[in-house]
Formats: C-alpha cells, structure tokens, sequence
C-alpha cells in the first residue's frame, strides 16, 4: 500500500485527501520510485480547482518528482534498484509515497545534485530552459522582466538568465519580496502593485523596453506587461494566479508595436522527448556548475491541503516542496 493525496472532486485545498492506494507490480516499460520529495507548482492548483480537467476522478495531482528506483520492469536496462531519479511531465500523479512511471520519464540525478534540489527544480527548471532556449535564445545583454521574481520560477529564471549574462528586471507584489528577488539577481526590482512600474521598466531598459517579458501573475497585468516590450520582442504568459486573463486583440500586438505573445506550456515541453532530453541534460548541468534553487517551504506529503493554501495566498517564497 501506499499513501496518496487523492483529489475526488474540484475544489478549494480541504479536497486534497490522504489515501491508502494499492500499487501494482511496475509494467514492463516501467519502473518504481519511492519518492523522497515532490515539487508542489501552480499547476497543480488548477488541477485540483477544476481549472484544468483532471484526466480521471479520483485523481492524484503532480508532476515533478525525485526519489529512489525500488522496482523495474522487465524490459527496463537503464535503471537499476537504488538509482537517485527525478522527472517532470505527464502523467500527472506525483503526490504518493510510490508510483509507477514510464522509464522514458526518468532522469538520473548526477553526483552534486542533492535530492532536494532535483526534486524541486525539475518543472521550473525545464520551464526557465524554455523561456530562456526556445521562446528566446537569450543572451548576454538581453533586457529580461520577470514577474513575480521572489516566486520559484521567478528566481530560477533570474539565477539562469543573469548565469548567461542577460540584465534582470524583477517585480513583486510586496516590498519583503523586494530583496529576494534582488538577491536572486536581478538588477533592479519593482512594485507591480505601482502603477508607475511600466515607465520605469522602459526607461531602465535603455528607453525602448525588453527583449522578454515573462508574466506568471496574468489577470489584468498582461495589458500592461505589453507595453513594455520593444519591436520584435516577446510575451510569455505562464500562467493566471491573479485570475483569468482579458481577450487580448491581434491589433494590439502590431503594426506599431511589432511584438509577440506566446503561451507556452512547460508540460507540451517536458512531453517532447528531444526538448525533454535536451533540457534536463542542461538543467542538471548548470545545477551542477552554479544554478541555485531555493526551497521557500517544506510540508509532509499529508500536509498537501496547507502547501496549497500558502502557495495560493502568496505566503512562500521559492519552491514548495512535499516530503516523504
């Protein structure tokens, strides 16, 4: 047996329920991991809220992960019992004691790599990979924003980003989040809640704006994060913790402008197995060489409703773990 949260039906954290659930031997492309720490994202909020479609009822939320190999399956040759592992990516279900996986979803973790550490940077490490690789290839002097730089993915985008060489403007939605981000790297850091924030991004950025905006709050501040980019620069938006987003018109984007928007997906990344391959290796390899992720918040794995109800609330800074 082991124990998981189970979600039965959308709704607020208090649906989060821990249950005892029967695993069966892993199937033959599969392997077993006893997890030692489970990454809790925003992702997985909209899961449990009714946001996104759970892919079954009951179902069990996350998808980033690491652990020890326990069981293999018989036709599994590149892990063996004991293995340090961790993964990101489909399919969801990560918030169990153990699971049985697709071994294509594995990754060895490499010597210098703690568990923690791989635990809790897989999702928000391969996402800054395609922020900073695919929607831009970011490079040494690149102008970048970053919204909510105090958050997880904030800071592991500005740690990589700066490690390239690009400059980092952050926001934060509180002063006490100022120097986190600050500390993180970015080179100046601003209120969103001011509503003078765009102008100053501008005119930080050399007078004509960012090469990459990246917003994770979405709501009403997409509008505004439009303005601050310069031609032929890029939008990411990832995600909507301040509510839905407004419709946002095509003629908005140009010809006066001529910028982009892009909404891309850190699970259709994970889920493209050259992009995934391409990216952990990366992702492991600065991890390796000075990257840094700093873990905010630890629960148990039991305690899954309250890492929700503190990450919704904005009271974590960093990545919000699970332990087992």
């Amino acid at each position: 047996m082991s124990v998981a949260i189970v979600i039965s039906q959308p709704g607020g954290p208090d649906v989060l329920k821990a249950t005892e659930i029967a695993l069966k031997e892993p199937g033959p492309e599969e392997v077993q991991i006893q997890h030692k720490v489970i990454g809790v994202n925003f992702v997985d909020i909209y899961y449990r809220s009714g946001l996104y479609p759970a892919p079954s009822s009951p179902a069990i939320p996350g998808f980033e992960g690491a652990g020890t190999v326990k069981a293999v399956g018989s036709n599994v040759r590149t892990f063996t019992p004991g293995d340090r592992v961790a993964y990101t990516g489909n399919p969801m279900g990560a918030y169990t004691e153990l699971r049985n996986i697709p071994a294509g979803r594995l990754i060895k973790i490499p010597d210098g790599v703690d568990m923690q550490t791989a635990g809790s940077s897989m999702l928000r490490g391969l996402t800054a990979h395609m922020l900073l690789h695919k929607v831009r290839h970011v490079k040494a002097g690149d102008w970048i924003l970053v919204h909510s730089a105090a958050g997880g993915l904030g800071q592991m985008v500005t740690r990589w980003a700066t490690m390239k060489g690009a400059r980092v403007i952050g926001t934060t939605g509180s002063a006490a989040k100022m120097r986190i981000a600050q500390a993180a790297g970015a080179t100046d850091v601003l209120l969103h809640t001011d509503a003078a924030w765009p102008d100053r991004v501008r005119a930080i950025a050399e007078g004509r704006g960012v090469h990459l905006a990246i917003d994770g709050v979405g709501g009403t501040l997409l509008s505004s994060t439009l303005s601050v980019v310069r031609p032929f620069g890029i939008v990411a938006s990832l995600g909507q913790p301040a509510g839905p987003i407004p419709p946002v018109r095509v003629e908005d984007l140009g010809f006066a402008r001529s910028i982009a928007l892009m909404r891309p997906s850190s699970i259709a990344y994970a889920d493209d197995a050259d992009l995934y391959r391409q990216g952990t290796e990366d992702l492991m390899f600065a991890l390796q060489n000075g990257l840094e992720n700093h873990i905010g918040a630890e629960y148990a794995l039991t305690d899954a409703a309250k890492a929700h109800t503190d990450l919704e609330a904005g009271h974590t800074t960093g990545s919000v773990i699970l332990t087992v």
